[in-house]
Formats: structure tokens, C-alpha cells, sequence
């Protein structure tokens, strides 16, 4: 029998069939609660695999509606949002529930991941009103309909708006200097005519942002780009004004406070402090930085010029040219050679899989350690209209066992949107696609090697947010070092391995610009908290940017930039009051990172311990504690601005 459960939605029957697992759930909830003397093993080990077995139901609709998207995915997870919502909330605030977990946690011996279930799901039911009134629960139960409603209705609109805009160029001149591979993407004919399509996929926007000599089309494209659906700034008021009374009716001053309960980090001033410093110590570097980019220009740089001269200066300065590297990353020969390091990192092997699934560039592979089958990994790399933008990793199966003791294998998606590939053309990644696939990569193993048996603590479950970022930024950093390019990057015609030279451009160049970068994320994430430490209307919202940007922003963007209204990861993802973890994460990162490479990446004692210690424990125990176990010692602050580049 297959250990991996086949990815299949029945899309014609979904609601019913929902509803009817629901009640069965419930209905399983009642029996459970009428035993009289309740233990982890009787009680809990059956309500944790209840949970698990119920995202094994839904995450295939989930996660069809954000790589094959339709009308019909649309209207089925629309309807069933609210049926699954208001189902996890009502169990979130289950008295009987939170009472019996707390009695086991009181009188029962557990070993080390029972009680991080217990610890977790008590900390849960409190921060989602199980000890509250009843007419307190209601409106928290409505408030929760109503926000993961507003979150899908916000992702919808971006995806509409980014598949519902395109630029077509007639004339030649004006893709003068992008690269062969991205005039092909765009190039189509019409009436006997070529033409060049540009859209807002990443792809081909960054294309034309990025080389793009017409400075009219460059604007053109990048007012299409921030002024995307106009109507989320509403549902921004709706969602702010929400999380504020959710936070208020569960003890909490604000959202940004109520956010924190699940974090490493301890307060609000803990978080500032932290954006504050790394701005004060970037600010400087970036003037400089801008001052360099802004002598190419005969005009004072604006928003929609930046990437194309930073590229003329990233070619200036180190004679670097990204078409010139895209021959040596086609996408099957770095995938192949991501297992390959991953193999001589951490001793892991993968297999692929034939088997039929949602779009046919999509595949999957088993995972083995040491020879071991361990998890199953899915890859949908490429970029279509019926995808969601951005790149991120999924959880499917999570590595337990369940209530008989039979182990369950973990199982993930990794989702990019890298330039597709047809018959007449390879896809070939830019670096920042490499990076990007690292990162995402870094995810996947975290969850996949977890060798947990609590399902709720395992892989990235149970994970404080502002960590979770850890071992996805750990892995990227690898992209740039020389041993692990040589292990993958050669030319996909010639076969010829990429030089030392160009190696090094690529090491020399890895900071390019790095303290405006970190400008920009610094400006995102100060503008997340504070935005959730109280309620704005529309106007609100715009000045708290624009005073964030009087800090940060060193060239100002036009007025009519609505940068929030694409802010999907706060305000359709699991970054409401946490865009800061990326950074929190970088400093842990960066620390695990130059100990791996100090000690000698294939010899180093540190990635065998990150192995045993951090991908293996998952969320059975908080990241604060796993590191101190990893290091010896608490997090050296100072790495994030060595990995940076940044003197401070």
C-alpha cells in the first residue's frame, strides 16, 4: 500500500462531502468527551489525528485553488471557507475541551512533545476565547468567518487584477536589451504581426522593470503593478478594525500584542527596537548605495527606474550580466543538483515518482534517508495565468503516528512561478530564482525530516512564526557558495561548468545594494506592526506608510503607489503583526550559517547537529531553546549584517 495518500479532489462533491466529514468529526468529539477518565493516549492522540486527517481532506482543494485556479475552485473554496472556519473555531473554543487537556496536563506523566501538544493547544484554546462568555465566543466565531473571507477575497482580487493587465509592444526598440529568453516568453504574432506581451506574473514584469529601456513603459507597468485591485483597500479597514476587536476581546491592547503570545520575541518595544537598530545601521550604506546608482542616471531616479539602473551598476561594477548566467541554471539541471548537495549535506536521496497530478510540469519524488523511505516531496515550478503569484512550500502529510502506533511519512508542495519551459525553450532561472527555490527548499526539509510522532508538533507545525523563517533562509544562503554551484551549474547546450570567474561575480555581487534591500523589508516590516497596533481607515492606513517611508525610503514613490493593496502576505497570508520574522529568523540564520561554513560546509559538525537538532525536533520544543541547543549559546546579533554586508 502506498505510505502517501493521492493527491485527488473531488471538486463536483466537495461541500457535501465536507459537511458529512464534519459531522462525523463532531460527532466523534461527543464520543470523546464522554469518557471518564480521559488520557493523552484515550483523548488527545485521537482529536490530534482527527485534525490531521481533516487537512489531508481540505489542503488539496487549498492548494488547487492557488496553482490550477478557475471559476470552480474559486466558488468551492469560497463556499467551503466559512463551513471550515466556523468548524475550527467552534472547536478552538470548546470548554470541555480546554478543561480536559489542562486536567491531563496537571495528573498526567507525558514525555517531552506531549506536553509541548498540551502547552500549545492550551495556550490556543485561551488565545481563541475558550474560557470566555458565551456571547464573547459568538462574536469571536463571527469574527473569524469574517476575516478568513476577507483574506480569500483580497488573495482573489490580486490574482484577478495581476491576470487581467497586460502591455503589448510593437516596436523593436523598445525590448532592446532584455534577454533572449524573455523576449521569447513575450513574443507572439498577430495579424501577420510580432508582437511582445508583458504582464504582471513576476516573470515578465521583472523582466522589462529589470531591462526594460523605455522609461514611459517601464512607468506604465509599474502604476499597473501598485495601483492592483484598488478594492482591497477597504477590505484593509475591514481586517484592521477585526484584529483589533479580536485582540481586545481576548485581554490584548491591540493585535500586535495579541500576535506576540505565539513568538519568540517577548513585547512590542522588543520588535521595534530590533527594526530600529538594523534601520540605523543600514541607513547610512544605502545613501551611499543610491548615490552610486543615481551618477547613471541624468534625471532624478524615481520608484519605476531603480531596478534598470541598479542593473546597469550591478554590470558596471562587476561586469555581471544575468542572461549570461541563465544558460547554466536550467531548471532541471539546479533541481537535480539541489538533491545532490542536500544529499551531501544531510545524507537525503530523491526518487521520482510517476504518477498523474494537478498540471502536467508537475512532479513529485520520494524522499530516503539513509536508504529509508522518509517523505514525499511535490514540485510546480513554473508560472502559468491559473497560478498564484510568489513561491511558497505547503504542507500536506506531517510525519506522527497515529493512534495505533503506526508511523505516518510527511509529505509537501514547493510552489515557484519560474519562466516556463515549452518544447522550442528551456526554462532558465535567473540566480534570485536558485535562491528562491533554496529557500523554499529549506521549508520542505524542515517539515519533511521531522522525526516527531505529535502530528500538531512536527515538521513546521507548532513552530513560533518569527522561527519558522530559520531553515528556509539557512539553506539559501548556500546558493552563493562556490562548492554548491559547482555541483549544478553548467551551460544546458555546451555542458561547460560555470568558471571561477563567474563565480566570484556572483559571490562579489551578492550584497549589491544590500542596505537598500534591507530598507525596503525594514520599511515592510515597521509598517506591518505598527499598522496592528490600532484601527485606520484608508487615508490612515496611506500616511502610516508615508511616515514609515520619511525613514526608509530613499527614493519617494508616487502618490498614486498602493503598495498595501498587494500586501498579500499580511493581509491573505499568516504575517498579520509578523512581517518582522523574516528578519528575526536572518539573525539565527546567519549565526547557524557561517558556523557551517567556517567549520568547512562537508566536514562541518554544525549541519550534522542543525540535521539532528533542528530539522528533526520540528515545534516539539521552541526554537530559542533548539538553537541554544544547536550553538552552545545564545544568537550573535552582529551575523545578519555580516551576511548583509553592512558595517556597522
Amino acid at each position: 500500500m502506498d505510505k502517501f495518500l493521492k493527491f485527488e479532489v473531488d471538486l463536483d462533491n466537495f461541500i457535501e462531502n465536507l459537511n458529512k466529514k464534519l459531522e462525523d468529526n463532531n460527532k466523534q468529539i461527543e464520543k470523546l468527551l464522554k469518557i471518564e477518565n480521559k488520557t493523552y493516549t484515550n483523548f488527545v492522540k485521537p482529536l490530534e489525528m482527527m485534525e490531521e486527517r481533516l487537512g489531508h481532506f481540505f489542503t488539496p482543494l487549498s492548494h488547487l485553488n492557488s496553482v490550477n485556479n478557475s471559476e470552480k475552485t474559486q466558488d468551492i473554496y469560497t463556499q467551503a471557507l466559512p463551513i471550515i472556519t466556523e468548524y475550527s473555531t467552534k472547536l478552538s473554543q470548546n470548554l470541555d475541551i480546554y478543561n480536559a487537556y489542562k486536567k491531563i496536563q496537571q495528573n498526567e506523566k507525558l514525555d517531552d512533545e506531549q506536553k509541548r501538544v498540551l502547552e500549545l493547544n492550551i495556550q490556543n484554546f485561551e488565545l481563541s476565547g475558550a474560557n470566555l462568555d458565551e456571547k464573547t465566543k459568538q462574536r469571536l466565531q463571527e469574527i473569524n468567518l469574517k476575516e478568513s473571507e476577507l483574506s480569500n477575497n483580497f488573495s482573489q482580487n490580486l490574482l484577478d487584477a495581476t491576470n487581467a493587465y497586460s502591455y503589448i509592444i510593437e516596436d523593436e526598440k523598445d525590448i532592446e536589451g532584455l534577454p533572449k529568453s524573455d523576449i521569447q516568453n513575450a513574443k507572439f504574432e498577430e495579424d501577420g504581426v510580432t508582437k511582445y506581451k508583458f504582464t504582471l506574473q513576476m516573470p515578465s514584469y521583472i523582466a522589462y522593470m529589470t531591462y526594460g529601456k523605455n522609461q514611459k513603459i517601464r512607468e506604465e507597468l509599474y502604476k499597473a503593478y501598485v495601483t492592483r485591485a484598488p478594492q482591497n483597500g477597504k477590505i484593509i479597514e475591514e481586517l484592521l478594525a477585526l484584529k483589533d476587536e479580536e485582540a481586545k476581546l481576548l485581554g490584548f491592547c491591540n493585535y500586535a500584542e495579541l500576535s506576540l503570545a505565539t513568538k519568540m520575541a517577548k513585547d512590542e518595544k522588543t520588535v521595534l527596537n530590533f527594526l530600529d537598530d538594523l534601520l540605523q545601521n543600514s541607513k547610512a550604506q544605502a545613501k551611499e548605495e543610491l548615490k552610486e546608482v543615481q551618477e547613471l542616471s541624468d534625471k532624478p531616479l524615481q520608484s519605476f527606474d531603480s531596478a534598470y539602473f541598479s542593473e546597469l551598476l550591478k554590470k558596471k561594477k562587476y561586469e555581471i550580466d544575468e542572461e549570461e548566467y541563465r544558460p547554466y541554471f536550467e531548471q532541471t539541471q539546479v533541481i537535480n543538483g539541489m538533491f545532490d548537495f542536500l544529499n551531501k549535506l544531510f545524507g537525503i536521496e530523491f526518487k521520482k515518482v510517476d504518477e498523474k497530478l494537478w498540471d502536467e510540469k508537475a512532479t513529485s519524488y520520494d524522499v530516503y534517508v539513509d536508504a529509508k523511505l522518509k517523505a514525499r516531496l511535490y514540485l510546480d515550478l513554473e508560472a502559468r495565468e491559473s497560478k498564484r503569484g510568489g513561491a511558497w512550500m505547503h504542507n500536506f502529510q506531517t510525519h506522527c503516528t497515529d493512534e495505533d502506533g503506526v508511523e505516518q511519512l510527511a509529505s509537501a508542495f514547493v510552489v515557484c512561478n519560474f519562466p516556463p519551459s515549452s518544447e522550442e525553450n528551456p526554462s532558465l532561472l535567473r540566480h534570485d530564482d536558485v535562491v528562491t527555490l533554496f529557500h523554499e527548499m529549506g521549508h520542505t526539509i524542515h517539515h519533511l525530516l521531522s522525526d516527531v510522532n505529535e502530528s500538531e508538533v512536527s515538521g513546521v507545525n507548532g513552530v513560533e512564526w518569527d522561527a519558522v523563517e530559520f531553515p528556509s533562509q539557512f539553506l539559501e544562503n548556500f546558493a552563493y557558495e562556490p562548492q554548491v554551484l559547482k555541483m549544478f551549474a553548467s551551460h544546458h547546450e555546451t555542458k561547460e561548468i560555470i568558471s571561477d570567474e563567474m563565480i566570484q561575480k556572483l559571490v562579489d555581487s551578492k550584497n549589491f545594494l544590500s542596505a537598500s534591500s534591507m530598507l525596503r523589508q525594514l520599511e515592510f516590516s515597521i509598517f506591518d506592526f505598527k499598522l496592528h497596533t490600532g484601527v485606520y481607515s484608508e487615508d490612515e492606513v496611506q500616511n502610516i506608510l508615508d511616515n514609515i517611508r520619511e525613514q526608509t525610503a530613499l527614493i519617494k514613490p508616487p502618490s498614486y503607489n498602493k503598495f498595501q493593496n498587494g500586501f498579500a502576505h499580511i493581509f491573505a497570508g499568516g504575517y498579520s503583526a509578523g512581517y518582522y520574522s523574516y528578519k528575526w529568523a536572518e539573525v539565527l540564520s546567519a549565526d547557524a550559517f557561517f558556523s557551517v561554513v567556517d567549520e568547512g560546509i562537508f566536514n562541518s559538525q554544525t549541519a550534522k547537529k542543525y540535521l539532528e537538532i533542528i530539522l528533526s525536533s520540528g515545534g516539539s520544543k521552541s526554537m530559542e531553546v533548539l538553537f541554544k541547543e544547536l550553538m552552545g549559546r545564545d544568537v550573535e546579533p552582529t551575523s545578519l549584517l555580516r551576511l548583509n554586508g553592512i558595517k556597522c
